[in-house]
């Protein structure tokens, strides 16, 4: 049996959940959510707590248990507490900075880089001008909205110059060796 799969997901006051078949709605104080799973696996919701189950041991059924409890589990905790994404800037000159929601990037290039946030996102500038958080209900939103800010300019490996994560080593390389007398 999977051990992420059999796991409880308990949901906290202030959080509706709406099971329909397959169909799982949630509301929270951060958002909306819903999200159709494949019919291979059973919620029920009792007393507060959502249990996920399978009917057999084949493979794909293994598969989508434990991957359905995790959404489900993300879901919940996303409209009740939300999701961060922190990243910093590294580079002589290079800064973020907020005008109204849009995030303005000044990486190296001839223009600043200007981000419109998506629906249900929003971001923040650090009072350094070098750390972005971005913040969401959606864990997967949050993560690929980080992603595309980090992919404006990726930390290079010779001097670590852009927009790397907070918890991100990027691994330096020697440069030149220069010319031996």
């Amino acid at each position: 049996m999977s051990r992420i799969g059999r796991l409880p997901v308990e949901v906290p006051a202030g959080v509706e959940v709406n099971i329909t078949g397959t169909n799982l709605k949630v509301k929270g104080p951060k958002g909306e959510l819903s999200h159709t799973f494949p019919p291979v696996v059973e919620m029920t919701l009792e007393d507060g707590v959502i249990n996920v189950t399978r009917s057999s041991d084949e493979p794909f059924r293994r598969a989508m248990h434990g991957t359905a409890r995790a959404v489900i589990n993300n879901m919940v905790v996303g409209v009740s507490e939300g999701f961060v994404k922190e990243l910093e800037i590294e580079g002589v000159g290079y800064r973020a900075e907020m005008q109204d929601k849009v995030l303005v990037l000044h990486v190296g290039y001839s223009h600043p880089v200007e981000m419109e946030p998506p629906e249900g996102i929003s971001f923040e500038v650090g009072d350094r001008s070098r750390e972005i958080k971005v913040m969401g209900y959606n864990k997967q939103v949050v993560g690929q909205i980080a992603a595309e800010i980090r992919g404006k300019r990726p930390p290079e490996p010779y001097k670590g110059k852009g927009i790397r994560y907070k918890d991100e080593h990027v691994r330096r390389k020697a440069g030149k060796a220069g010319k031996a007398l």
